[in-house]
C-alpha cells in the first residue's frame, strides 16, 4: 500500500475511531487529526453522568490523549487546531492554529470530515448561562457549581440532554427546575409514552412547565413567557444542535440547506476522496428508503469502520443504512424507540398494536410493567417503528425490534421470535410474541 497523507478533521467519536481503524488497516500511511478543541475522544455520552458524580473521575472521560495516540498508534493529534477551509482542487486544508493565533495550510490525498455540531445558543449574554457539549462546557459547569456553591437549576428544553442533565443534578443534591417551549417533550418517543416523564417529575417535587419561554434575565432573576418570575443561580440550556459546516461552504462539497453533508453507502462525499462521518452526516434508513439523520454513538463508530476499510482497498464494503434505536434513562424508568420517526409514519399505510405487561413471569418478584408498541406496513406488514417504555426490560426488546427492522421483518415474523424463557427474564410467550399474535389478521 502506498504512503497517502490522510487528514481527519474532529478528535471525537467519528474521527478519532475513524484515524485508528485506518492506521490498523494501513500502516504506512501518514495519518494527521486536527481538532479545535482542548480534548480529544472524550466520551460525550457520560457528560451528565460526571457531573451527577456519577462518574467518579474525569479522567474515565479522557481515555486518549495527543501523545498515547502517537505513541500507540503513530497518529499526529493536533488539538486547538481548527480546519477553517478546504479547498478540494487544490486537495488543501487551511488550520487556524489557537494556540498561536496563525493560520497554516496542509495538503491531502484523502480527507475524513467529522466536524460534529454544536449547541445552539439562547441570546442572553449572563455568566451563569451554559450548554453541554464538550469537556469545556462540562469543565465551566462543574466549576461554576463548586465555585458559586449552585443550588437552583433552570434547564431549558426536553430533550436528551436536558433529561439526563436534570436526573444528575437532581441526584447531586441540586434543585432543577424544567421548562420546554411546547408540550412535545422526548421528541423521538411517542408523546403519551413520555407521561412516566411527567410523572417522576411530579413524584420528586421537581418543578417543571411547558409551553414556556425565557423572555428576559437581568442577573439571577428570570422572567417568563408566562409572567413568571424567579430566580436561579445557574442555567443550562439544551434547545437543539446545529452542524459545525460553515467552513465548508466555498469547498465544492455538497451541503444541504439544514447544514449537514449527505454521503453514499461509503460515506463519501459529492467529492471522491473526501469523506464524513458522525453529526455532521446525513444518510439513509435500511428497513425504508427514506432519508435519515441520525445523531448518534453507533453511526459514528461504524462509519469510522466503514470509511477505513473503503480507503484500505475493500471497495465492496457498504453501510446499509439506519434503523434509528436510541434510548434515554430518566429516574427509575427507561424509555426507547427504533425504526423511523413519527412524522416518517406519515409516509405509509400503517397500523399499530402495542401490549402492556409485566417484563417477567408475575409470580416472580419485582415484576414492572412494560408497555411495548409497534407500527407496521398495512401492505407488506414490514416493521416500521417500535416504542417502549417502563423500569426493566425495555432495552433488550428495543434490541430484538431493532434487528427484526434490521431484517426487514414483518409484524407477524414475531410470533417466531423464540425468547430466552426463565421466570427472572420474560415469559414462554414474550411480549415481542404477543405483538405478532396481536396484530394476526
Amino acid at each position: 500500500m502506498s504512503k497517502r497523507k490522510i487528514i481527519v478533521v474532529g478528535a471525537v467519536a467519528g474521527g478519532a475511531t475513524s484515524a485508528s481503524q485506518i492506521r490498523r488497516l494501513d500502516p504506512e500511511s501518514d495519518i494527521t487529526v486536527y481538532e479545535k478543541d482542548r480534548h480529544m475522544s472524550f466520551a460525550n455520552c457520560g457528560l451528565p453522568y460526571y457531573l451527577g458524580n456519577i462518574v467518579s473521575s474525569r479522567d474515565q472521560l479522557l481515555p486518549m490523549t495527543p501523545e498515547k495516540f502517537k505513541d500507540k498508534k503513530n497518529i499526529t493529534v493536533k488539538l486547538q487546531h481548527e480546519v477553517i477551509a478546504v479547498d478540494t482542487d487544490k486537495q488543501v486544508v487551511t488550520v487556524k492554529d489557537h494556540t498561536t493565533g496563525t493560520n497554516i495550510e496542509d495538503n491531502y490525498d484523502i480527507l475524513v470530515l467529522s466536524p460534529g455540531a454544536r449547541a445552539r445558543q439562547l441570546e442572553f449574554d449572563v455568566p451563569h448561562l451554559f450548554t453541554l457539549r464538550n469537556m469545556e462546557d462540562t469543565d465551566a459547569i462543574e466549576n461554576y457549581i463548586t465555585t458559586h456553591k449552585v443550588q437552583r437549576v433552570l434547564l431549558i428544553g426536553a430533550g436528551y440532554v436536558s433529561l439526563e442533565l436534570l436526573e444528575n443534578l437532581y441526584e447531586r443534591g441540586l434543585s432543577p427546575t424544567l421548562i420546554h417551549r411546547s408540550e412535545a417533550i422526548n421528541k423521538l418517543m411517542d408523546q403519551d409514552m413520555n407521561d412516566v416523564i411527567l410523572s417522576e417529575l411530579d413524584a420528586r417535587d421537581i418543578p417543571y412547565r411547558l409551553n414556556e419561554e425565557v423572555t428576559s434575565i437581568d442577573g439571577h432573576t428570570v422572567t417568563f413567557k408566562s409572567g413568571t418570575v424567579e430566580d436561579y443561580d445557574m442555567i443550562i440550556a439544551g434547545v437543539g444542535v446545529q452542524p459545525n459546516s460553515e467552513f465548508l461552504k466555498s469547498s465544492g462539497i455538497t451541503i444541504e440547506e439544514s447544514g449537514y453533508i449527505p454521503v453514499n453507502a461509503h460515506f463519501q462525499t459529492n467529492i471522491p476522496n473526501v469523506y464524513a462521518v458522525g453529526d455532521i452526516t446525513s444518510n439513509r434508513y435500511r428497513h425504508v428508503d427514506l432519508p435519515a439523520h441520525v445523531p448518534l454513538a453507533w453511526g459514528a463508530h461504524r462509519g469510522a469502520s466503514i470509511i477505513a476499510e473503503h480507503i484500505a482497498g475493500n471497495k465492496n464494503i457498504t453501510f446499509e443504512g439506519f434503523i434509528g434505536a436510541s434510548i434515554v434513562k430518566f429516574f427509575d424508568y427507561t424509555l426507547a424507540s427504533t425504526g423511523v420517526t413519527l412524522a416518517d409514519l406519515n409516509q405509509f399505510d400503517y397500523a399499530m398494536v402495542e401490549v402492556k405487561n409485566g417484563t417477567h413471569a408475575g409470580y416472580y418478584p419485582n415484576n414492572t410493567p412494560v408497555h411495548l408498541r409497534a407500527y407496521y406496513d398495512k401492505q407488506t406488514r414490514r416493521l416500521l417503528r417500535a416504542a417502549a417504555v417502563g423500569k426493566s426490560g425495555v432495552d433488550k426488546r428495543i434490541d430484538v425490534l431493532t434487528m427484526a427492522m434490521m431484517h426487514q421483518a414483518t409484524i407477524d415474523d414475531l410470533t417466531a421470535f423464540e425468547v430466552a424463557y426463565a421466570p427472572p427474564y420474560s415469559h414462554p410467550k414474550d411480549l415481542i410474541n404477543m405483538l405478532g399474535y396481536k396484530a394476526r389478521p
